[in-house]
């Protein structure tokens, strides 16, 4: 029997528990594994339930909002809220952040992305749920998310695929992974301390290439680079378009992903608070590099960015450090100084 059956199955609360004493941490990771059952739910059945198309409204960026992230958007702030352990949410689907009732606050504020990649979801192409998580420093107000990397307690991603996985990192820990099993209801451990591949893994670049006229120099040789032998074999394009899915892959396999700054978007295209911060710090803690390139007149650390507002965007080039090197080596022979790797 135990042979069919896991009678000892590390489950998320148990992790969590058993890592942080921290009982609302606990509360507030079962919170957002509840929001990420339910999101798994309407995706999985958004065919048959015509959960496709558009909502007729506009997020907090102007993009156009599908049914589901709606849906997803009143799942996660519904789960969070009566939680009991929140004081601020930011989600990329409202203008506004959002305050929690008195009555219902805690010590966390979280930032969210309900349905990153949700423009493929009508071609069952992969999509994900991000968040980062702070703690409030007083009662709670939007100031406490203003605030870099480096104040982010957790950050982690959700990917609705072949599997539903969820992966996050504590701040200054190492990244794990869990895997939902529907057998039973619950997010369990799959993947204890994930790394990236030592060696840069698979020679694999992603980006939008639709993009490149508007690249600087640096990034368009670079790009040139990888496609042209840089190291001996040419590598391979991948590219999907839901940063969940093209992160979850460069986590796994290794290469790089990036979305820089341009000429049409000289602030970066993705959210800093809830894309680009969260991560970040999961790519960080298991061995990769987060920079933004060229940004504000000089390559920064993207934990190191402060936003200075809720839905401020910021550029991307995450990957392992062979692959980015390549891209800072570009930006040396422009004369710009680069950071050590």
């Amino acid at each position: 029997m135990a042979e069919q059956f896991d009678v000892n199955a590390p489950t998320l609360g148990r992790f969590v528990m058993s890592n942080t004493r921290d009982t609302e941490l606990v509360i507030l990771m079962n919170a957002i594994a509840t929001s990420c059952k339910l999101i798994t739910s309407a995706v999985n059945r958004a065919g048959v339930a015509q959960l496709y198309g558009l909502a007729g409204e506009v997020n907090s960026t102007g993009d156009d909002q599908k049914k589901l992230d709606v849906m997803s958007n009143d799942m996660m702030i519904n789960a969070l809220v009566n939680s009991g352990v929140c004081s601020v949410l930011v989600s990329e689907e409202n203008e506004e952040p959002i305050i929690v009732p008195k009555a219902l606050q805690g010590k966390y504020c979280v930032a969210f992305d309900p349905l990153d990649g949700s423009s493929n979801i009508d071609c069952n192409v992969s999509v994900g749920t991000i968040f980062s998580v702070y703690e409030a420093t007083g009662d709670g107000n939007v100031e406490d998310l203003l605030r870099s990397g480096a104040h982010c307690v957790c950050a982690g991603y959700c990917v609705y695929s072949s599997a539903v996985e969820l992966v996050f990192t504590f701040r200054g820990g190492s990244v794990h992974g869990f895997c939902l099993d529907p057998t039973i209801g619950e997010f369990v451990h799959t993947r204890p301390k994930m790394m990236m591949p030592a060696d840069g893994g698979k020679r694999i670049y992603s980006c939008n290439e639709g993009n490149a006229v508007h690249w600087d120099q640096p990034i368009k040789d670079a790009v040139d680079a990888f496609k042209n032998s840089v190291g001996g074999k040419p590598y391979t394009a991948r590219y999907v378009g839901s940063m969940v899915a093209d992160i979850h892959r460069t986590l796994l396999y290794g290469g790089i992903y990036l979305y820089p700054a341009d000429a049409k978007s000289p602030k970066g295209k993705l959210r800093c608070l809830y894309e680009g911060i969260p991560m970040a710090m999961i790519i960080e803690q298991a061995g990769g590099i987060a920079s933004t390139g060229m940004f504000e007149g000089k390559i920064q650390r993207v934990l190191e960015l402060t936003p200075d507002d809720i839905h401020c965007k910021c550029p991307i080039i995450m990957g392992g450090p062979r692959d980015v090197q390549v891209v800072y080596d570009e930006y040396k022979k422009a004369g710009i100084e680069t950071p050590p790797l």
